[in-house]
């Protein structure tokens, strides 16, 4: 019997393995590659209330220990999203995570009251990391304005789960964790990208077309690790609020890493680019982990770090 089964926000998943929000596409496209079903939960890409083209090219380049990437949000909009991607979510053996962005709180508002009448949602993931075109300020990274949207958005979700993913980019992360809580999240998904930069020398022009992008991959691991243990030690832990750690997870010890730090769950995102079947190795080293440690589930080490 597997040690793995885990439970987040109430909805039971196979395993605690997560695709990362704008890794797999819409819903069940990772499918072509690993039984979906071997996954704890898909994250859909960023979900916007209106359809989005994102940046133009180069909007993702790799570079030593990871990639950048500047997207821009780009997807089909909430009606499509919901009419023409969402149906082939029935069939992916495992439950789905929605993804949504906006750049104004109706924005947010808009997309989850859509996303709460649809039950194959059970959980959705505020992506904050966006500029608020009231402010120019960006939602995760303010405490107040992160408590302002989730004030507005929370009454929206009666019927859905709701994780809130938080931006590195800050200078108390546990802060901003602490304002999500307040503001209603039922779990927390740290860290996101990186701001970072990259710059052909040749041609002394940045390699994105925006300039400057999210750094993922192994580059961040420790940071992401970092966050996890300050999060779960400094508030998570006591409000019974669970964590999902993504980060530069390439393999199961990057896995073990986050568990051990406070995540309930990992989620796995530059790795599906480099090798979509990344999973099912992490599964399985995870499994035989948690047996080495005289566990019977995977639960048993969240947060078990010795400090």
């Amino acid at each position: 019997m597997s040690t793995l089964p885990t439970t987040l926000c109430g909805v039971r998943l196979t395993n605690p393995l997560i695709a990362a929000a704008g890794t797999c596409g819409y819903t069940g496209e990772l499918g072509d590659a690993l039984p979906l079903a071997k996954l704890g939960a898909v994250t859909s890409k960023s979900i916007t209330l209106e359809p989005r083209d994102g940046n133009a090219p180069w909007r993702m380049v790799d570079i030593p220990g990871g990639m950048l990437n500047a997207i821009g949000l780009a997807n089909v909009g909430v009606d499509r999203f919901l009419a023409e991607k969402l149906p082939s979510a029935a069939g992916m053996g495992c439950p789905l995570i929605g993804s949504i962005a906006g750049h104004s709180v109706d924005d947010y508002l808009s997309v989850a009251a859509k996303f709460d009448r649809e039950p194959s949602i059970p959980i959705v993931e505020l992506n904050v990391s966006c500029p608020n075109t009231a402010d120019g300020l960006q939602f995760g990274e303010h405490p107040q304005a992160l408590r302002q949207l989730l004030a507005a958005v929370r009454p929206a979700l009666p019927s859905t789960k709701m994780l809130v993913k938080l931006s590195p980019n800050v200078g108390d992360i546990v802060a901003m964790a602490k304002a999500a809580i307040d503001g209603g999240a039922d779990g927390l998904t740290l860290i996101n990208t990186v701001s970072a930069m990259a710059i052909d020398v040749e041609r002394r022009e940045p390699r994105l077309s925006r300039g400057t992008g999210g750094l993922s991959g192994t580059a961040i691991h420790a940071i992401a690790v970092r966050m996890v243990h300050q999060v779960y030690r400094g508030v998570a832990r006591d409000a019974r609020i669970p964590l999902v750690g993504l980060g530069g997870v390439m393999q199961w010890q990057d896995a073990a890493e986050l568990v051990l730090a406070g995540a309930t769950c990992v989620g796995l995102g530059t790795a599906l680019f480099v090798d979509p079947r990344t999973p099912l190795r992490v599964a399985k080293g995870l499994d035989a982990w948690v047996r080495r440690q005289g566990a019977t589930s995977i639960g048993e080490l969240v947060g078990a770090l010795r400090t």
